[in-house]
């Protein structure tokens, strides 16, 4: 066994030896290079290594300032292994090891570094050290296999052949199921002991003692073990496994193995279209992750559950959720204190971010009784994780106040318990005002829920009801004064702990203070004295309720007018609003008829301008003379050479007129309701558009077979900017949906479902959520010079960037504003930390999680509001305000035209009453009245 042991030790020796030689250039690579050009790369690498110092300290700063960015501290180590800077970067590497659990890359290079360098035993007891700290970050089978494989140069020394043996032994355990990757843990065991029995095996020739044959005996039953455990198992390549036992046993393989592989066998088969699954997909894998745990699941193996829990978790470590499932079940199931702690533990240093995780953490912890000053350690911990949203520190708080409350023994007095809860409730009701709302700009506890949780403490476990009234009587100065349920509670722990006078005082404040149920509040206080008071507390009790009532109602009955004058002042404006786009349009056709008119003479006897054509541009005159002439050759007629003029087939105005009959004669289009469910509303399209026919489906094309492409025309032939795009199949129409918002020609075209809104009017199409989305981000301040690629380079430097989305107006031009959407919340938190506040091409930007406002309904619009946008329609005309209001026309002119035309030049609209009626006589004006006229304005 000796001389077994010594020539393994030997071979190991050698294996480590080679291991620690670094790699080395080629010798002749560069030797024959020129003098210049060793000048040139000495200076170069001058220059890169400066670049790189001074992004090394340019990194240390910032983790200085944020030592919980991740994507920085892998630069840093990535610049000191470029550097050789092997102290720094053991040092990077252990800070960012303390802060966050390493993947599977991180550690073997960082165990490699370390092997290479570790050449005395001390130095090998370090590397052991930092196996086992690597092994329980993930469960990854390439660090077992590294860590066994080491462990096998330390053979020579005393217990080496068994510490391998444990090491192997322990990983099989965490891996040896592991179905695509468990094969390889297994055959390099197998490859370990069938060394240890060569060396085992006697001289050529020799007679075997005893003790030798014993010793052959036992480790071809160890080798015969280890084959059979394995065939036992569903893994990939297991028919190989098989011959090679069969091969290599002298004796036929017993029935019960044969059986248990067959089993293995139906077992791997189930297993193999969730691993064939995982291959083809793309990384996170999380459906197929989520589809092989349920199957998993189901079948009931805990070790198997437990495995591909972690294999899912290497891939998709920053996925709350999935930690959240895991430690449940190990939580419910399993409940092995190491394996469940070691658990949680992981999953905050993955997302510290998530409030749920912490608060099963601290949970698990008082589950498996750990010590008190641990948990709050980690409280504290939690308290420095940088939650996003301020009702996170409400819920950690109340976790760990719960926590608390059940250490005390309320069956005494006082004790040391009990003033660390008070203590604590006082703390956390400071925090929150003070941390959290600097933050926040809000507390996150709207409703003091920790203060009410507080009071009833005093009250119901410490009989404290002073206390309880004192913190009550805060919690109503805070704003919640006004709301019949916070009196109520407050009511009730009096009904349940107090006394009745103190009852009846809280029941008349909230009858006076509340503003949302104050029937609720004067039907709980009349109860009360029904049942308790006197015939002077109940007169008291019914002036007070009948007054409040009273003055209640006539404040409703006031919001009410106001709301009904607004409503009514509302459909004023907007009948105003349709009156003057009517008018607004037929003065727009009677212009489109004047043309000429300028040129007449002064003693042309056709009457007021415009009466000849007020007919529909598209429709055919009867002339005075022999037929029906078209449009085009009554505008020749009325033109530059009177009535009795020649027409002028090549005037340009008449070319134009003619260029334009070809779409005149178009009509409207029309859509079949019945075909909206292969049928998109195509908006906001260039008017300049050529040929949207032809444009649109090349565009759509890629969709799905397009049946027909309805463009809509204006009576004078231009493109009006929607169509309508018929599919052949329905799935086709849903995949043009995807286009939305996609850069026509300069604009973002709005695509969306068919729907008829005389049916629906309150259907609404806007494709992004509304809600706080917390892997996204808003970004304000933008230059709108900036395109969507300079963010994208800004961006991604804080992670892996999945989309971008530069918001626009109608006519495509930025506003300013973007969404940047990340992998997941991790990256997004970092990039807030890292981006808010950051200037962008002479612009600070500012950066939050996406979570938009409500919307509020429009149907009650504000007074404020519609005077915005209604006013300026009417007093500035349909174009807004231009360079001048006043009008170019002689007033007696305006007050002879009809209101069309004075609302064409600038002037007042009249309103629907009057503009309907005929126009009178103007009056005659003094210079008296021309006076006062004057001073009015």
């Amino acid at each position: 066994m000796a001389a077994a042991g010594g020539e393994a030790a030997a071979v190991a020796a050698a294996a480590e030896e080679e291991e620690k030689r670094l790699p080395e250039g080629d010798p002749e690579s560069g030797g024959d290079s020129e003098d210049e050009g060793d000048s040139e790369s000495s200076g170069d690498g001058e220059d890169e290594e400066k670049e790189n110092e001074a992004e090394i300290q340019r990194l240390e700063e910032q983790l200085s300032i944020n030592a919980f960015d991740y994507n920085c501290h892998l630069d840093l180590i990535k610049l000191l292994r470029q550097e050789g800077e092997l102290v720094k970067l053991r040092r990077a590497r252990q800070k960012m090891s303390e802060l966050f659990p390493l993947t599977e890359e991180i550690w073997l290079d960082w165990l490699k570094d370390e092997i290479k360098m570790a050449s005395e035993s001390s130095e090998r007891e370090k590397v052991y050290e930092l196996f086992e700290r690597a092994v329980k970050d993930y469960i990854c089978p390439e660090i077992w296999l590294e860590y066994a494989q080491y462990s096998i140069g330390g053979i020579g020394q005393e217990g080496g052949i068994e510490k391998v043996r444990s090491i192997f032994e322990r990983a099989l355990t965490a891996v040896g199921l592991h179905v695509t990757k468990g094969t390889a843990l297994w055959e390099a065991y197998r490859e370990f002991e069938n060394a240890i029995l060569e060396t085992a095996q006697p001289a050529p020739g020799s007679v075997p003692s005893p003790e030798q044959q014993q010793m052959l005996c036992s480790q071809l039953e160890k080798i015969h073990t280890l084959f059979r455990r394995q065939l036992g198992i569903p893994l990939l390549d297991m028919e190989n496994s098989y011959a090679e036992y069969e091969e290599w046993s002298e004796d036929p393989i017993p029935e019960t193995i044969i059986k248990n592989y067959k089993k293995a066998l139906q077992q791997l088969e189930k297993c193999k279209p969730y691993e064939e699954a995982l291959l083809g997909a793309e990384t996170p894998k999380l459906a197929e992750y989520q589809a092989y745990i349920d199957f998993e699941m189901k079948a009931g193996d805990p070790a198997r559950i437990q495995l591909i829990y972690e294999r899912a978790l290497a891939e998709n470590c920053l996925v709350p959720d999935l930690w959240a499932r895991y430690n449940q079940y190990l939580d419910r199931q399993l409940k092995v204190k190491e394996l469940v702690l070691s658990a949680h533990d992981r999953a905050v240093r993955n997302c510290p971010w998530t409030v749920g995780l912490w608060i099963r953490y601290l949970l698990a912890m008082e589950r498996h009784r750990v010590d008190h000053g641990i948990i709050s350690e980690m409280f504290e911990k939690a308290l420095n994780a940088g939650f996003i949203q301020a009702t996170d520190y409400v819920e950690i708080w109340q976790a760990y106040l719960d926590y608390l409350r059940r250490r005390v023994d309320f069956t005494q007095d006082s004790s040391k318990e009990l003033e660390e809860l008070r203590s604590a409730f006082a703390r956390a009701v400071e925090y929150l005002k003070q941390e959290v709302e600097e933050r926040f700009s809000e507390s996150g506890d709207p409703s003091c829920t920790i203060m009410q949780n507080w009071a009833r403490v005093e009250a119901r476990l410490c009989n404290n009801m002073q206390k309880a009234r004192e913190l009550w009587d805060n919690i109503m100065t805070k704003g919640n004064a006004k709301y019949a349920n916070m009196w109520l509670e407050y009511y009730n722990l009096e009904r349940a702990h107090g006394d009745t006078q103190h009852c009846r005082k809280a029941l008349h404040r909230a009858v006076q203070c509340t503003s949302d149920y104050p029937e609720h509040v004067c039907e709980v206080l009349l109860t009360l004295e029904r049942i308790e008071g006197t015939l002077e507390d109940w007169d008291a009790a019914v002036q007070k309720t009948e007054n409040r009532l009273a003055r209640v109602n006539e404040q409703r009955a006031k919001a009410a007018e106001k709301e009904a004058a607004l409503a009514k002042q509302e459909e004023e404006k907007a009948e105003q609003r349709k009156q003057a786009r009517a008018e607004k349009k037929a003065s727009k056709k009677a212009k489109k008829n004047r043309i000429g008119d300028k040129r007449k003479a002064d003693d042309d006897d056709e009457g007021e301008w415009g009466q000849e054509e007020e007919e529909q541009p598209s429709k055919r005159h009867k002339g005075d003379g022999d037929g029906v002439l078209p449009e085009e050759d009554m505008e020749v007629e009325t033109g530059l050479f009177g009535r009795s003029g020649p027409e002028k087939p090549d005037c340009p105005a008449n070319q134009k007129e003619k260029a334009s009959t070809s779409r005149k004669d178009i009509p409207k289009v029309l859509h079949d309701s019945s075909k909206d469910n292969v049928t998109v509303f195509v908006s906001n399209l260039s008017y300049n558009m050529a040929d949207p026919e032809v444009k649109l489906k090349e565009l759509f094309e890629s969709c799905g077979e397009v049946a027909e492409i309805r463009p809509v025309f204006s009576n004078k032939g231009i493109f009006r900017g929607y169509c309508y795009v018929e599919f052949k199949e329905e799935k086709s129409a849903l995949q043009a949906l995807g286009l939305d918002r996609k850069v026509v020609e300069g604009r973002p075209m709005f695509v969306s479902p068919c729907v008829d809104k005389n049916k629906n009017p309150d259907f609404k199409v806007f494709r992004y959520s509304t809600t706080l989305e917390k892997h996204k981000l808003f970004i304000s301040g933008l230059p709108f010079s900036c395109t969507k690629e300079e963010l994208e380079d800004v961006c991604k430097a804080h992670g892996n960037v999945k989309d971008i989305r530069l918001v626009t107006n109608r006519a495509g031009k930025p506003k300013g504003l973007a969404y940047v959407e990340y992998e997941n919340e991790a990256q997004a938190s970092q990039a807030v930390l890292k981006m808010d506040g950051l200037t962008v091409k002479e612009h600070v930007i500012k950066v939050a999680i996406s979570n938009p406002p409500l919307r509020k309904l429009p149907d009650k619009p504000e007074a404020g509001r519609a005077s915005q946008f209604a006013v300026p329609r009417q007093v500035y005309g349909a174009r807004g305000k231009g360079r001048t209001q006043l009008s170019m026309m002689p007033r007696a002119l305006q007050r002879q035209s009809n209101p069309v035309a004075k609302a064409e030049n600038g002037m007042v609209q009249n309103s629907p009453a009057t503009s309907s009626e005929p126009p009178e006589e103007p009056k005659k004006m003094s210079n008296a009245d021309f006076a006062k006229m004057l001073l009015k304005k």
